[in-house]
C-alpha cells in the first residue's frame, strides 16, 4: 500500500478555481502516483462553502484576513476549508500535500501580496498554514522531484 498524498483538485484537471479552470499538473511522476492511487484531493476553497467561480480573493498581509477583489472577508471560509484538509490528513494518515503555489489557500511558498496587482510575497495560504502546524510537509507544482525523493525514502 502507497503513502497517501493530498492534493489541489486543480492539479489533477478538476475545474476548481475562483475563474472556474483548472491548472492540471503534467508530470511523469503525476501520472505514476495516479495509477498507484496515492492521491485524495481537495479544494479547500470549495470545501470551505466558496463557489465555482468565485470573487478572486487574497490574503491581506497586515490582517491575515482573506478579502475578496470586492472587500468581502472571506477570512471564515478559508479556515473551514482548511479544517476541512486537516480532517482528510488525520483520518488517512497523510504526511505530504502537494498543493497549488500562490494560492490563498494553498500557496506553501509565495502568495499574492493582498493588492489585486499579481505581486507575489512570502508566505504560505491558509490551508499550508494549519497543514504544517499539524506537520504535514507541502509541496507544489515547483518542486515534485523532493516530494518524490521523500515518498522513496519512506517506502
Amino acid at each position: 500500500m502507497f503513502e497517501k498524498i493530498l492534493i489541489s483538485q486543480c492539479l489533477l484537471g478538476e475545474k476548481v478555481r475562483y475563474d472556474g479552470e483548472a491548472k492540471p499538473l503534467t508530470h511523469a511522476l503525476m501520472s505514476l502516483w495516479q495509477q498507484q492511487q496515492r492521491f485524495i484531493g481537495i479544494c479547500p476553497e470549495v470545501a470551505g462553502g466558496l463557489s465555482i467561480p468565485r470573487i478572486p480573493a487574497e490574503i491581506n498581509p497586515q490582517s491575515g484576513n482573506v478579502i475578496t477583489q470586492t472587500g468581502e472577508n472571506v477570512t471564515n471560509k478559508f479556515h473551514y476549508g482548511a479544517r476541512q484538509a486537516l480532517d482528510i490528513c488525520q483520518k488517512h494518515h497523510i504526511r505530504f500535500a502537494l498543493l497549488k503555489e500562490s494560492s490563498p489557500s494553498c500557496g506553501s511558498s509565495f502568495i499574492y501580496d493582498g493588492s489585486f496587482s499579481q505581486r507575489k510575497i512570502k508566505g504560505q495560504g491558509i490551508t499550508s498554514q494549519l497543514l504544517t502546524k499539524a506537520g504535514v510537509r507541502i509541496f507544489s507544482e515547483h518542486n515534485l522531484e523532493e516530494l518524490a525523493s521523500l515518498l522513496d525514502k519512506n517506502e
